[in-house]
């Protein structure tokens, strides 16, 4: 799922892509609620269907949270 640029997912709008793997594709956006600049991570179907890795993504996201810096992050599904 290649996003182009001024594509919207929910608050977030594409600003470019960032990178591609594995483990999907990184984007960098702007949160348009909060006026600031993200990097969004979109996983391929067949992981984010397995609840497994999920926990582990998640887990790993929110220790990011932990690390003392203005970072915070969101899931959504679709």
């Amino acid at each position: 799922m290649t996003l182009t640029t001024g594509t919207r997912l929910g608050r977030y709008e594409i600003r470019s892509q960032l990178g591609a793997g594995g483990m999907g594709e990184v984007y960098l956006a702007t949160d348009t609620e909060l006026d600031r600049t993200v990097a969004l991570k979109i996983l391929p179907t067949q992981l984010a269907s397995d609840q497994q890795r999920m926990h582990r993504l998640l887990f790993r996201a929110a220790s990011l949270n932990r690390c003392g810096a203005d970072q915070r992050f969101s899931m959504m599904v679709r």
